[in-house]
C-alpha cells in the first residue's frame, strides 16, 4: 500500500529542489511508481503507475484551470490541466456549462476533462467574457492545450 502522505511530502521536496536548483524538471521512479515535476508558468505534478487510490464515495474536487495571457489581442487562454478528453457539458443530454458570449468569474466551472474513467470539472480562476471555444467537444486535449480564449472584465 502506498502512503500517499509520504507522496505529497516528497513531490513538495522535489519541487522545492527545482526551485532552489534552477532545473526545469525532475522524474523518480520506485517500485513502478514515478513521480514527475515539470516547470513551466507554474510547477506541475504527476503520478503515474500501478498505483489506484479513490476514497470511497468521495467527491470529486474540482480542477483549476490556470490562464495564461495571450500575447496578440489581450485575450487570456484558459489551458488544460491534464490530459483527457474534452466535454462542453456534464451529459449527452445536458446544456454546455458555457458558450460564447457567457460571462464567467472564478470558480464556475467551465467543462470537464475526463481523465482514466474520473471526470474532472474544470473551473475558472478568472473572470470575464468566453470569447471563443478553441476544442470540439469529445475531442481528447493534451496538458496546457488551450481550451478557451476568454476577454477579461
Amino acid at each position: 500500500m502506498v502512503d500517499f502522505n509520504k507522496m505529497d511530502k516528497l513531490i513538495d521536496k522535489l519541487v522545492e529542489k527545482i526551485n532552489q536548483h534552477k532545473i526545469s524538471s525532475i522524474s523518480i521512479e520506485e517500485n513502478g511508481i514515478k513521480v514527475e515535476v515539470k516547470k513551466g508558468n507554474g510547477v506541475s505534478k504527476s503520478v503515474s503507475g500501478s498505483v489506484h487510490h479513490e476514497a470511497p464515495h468521495a467527491a470529486p474536487q474540482p480542477v483549476v484551470a490556470a490562464p495564461i495571457k495571450s500575447e496578440d489581442d489581450g485575450l487570456l487562454v484558459v489551458t488544460s490541466p491534464m490530459v483527457g478528453t474534452f466535454y462542453r457539458s456534464p451529459s449527452p443530454d445536458s446544456a454546455p456549462f458555457i458558450e460564447v458570449g457567457d460571462k464567467i468569474n472564478p470558480g464556475k466551472t467551465v467543462c470537464i476533462v475526463e481523465a482514466m474513467k474520473l471526470f474532472n470539472e474544470i473551473e475558472s480562476e478568472i473572470s470575464g467574457t468566453v470569447e471563443k471555444i478553441l476544442v470540439e467537444n469529445g475531442k481528447p486535449v493534451e496538458y496546457g492545450q488551450k481550451l478557451l480564449l476568454v476577454k477579461p472584465n
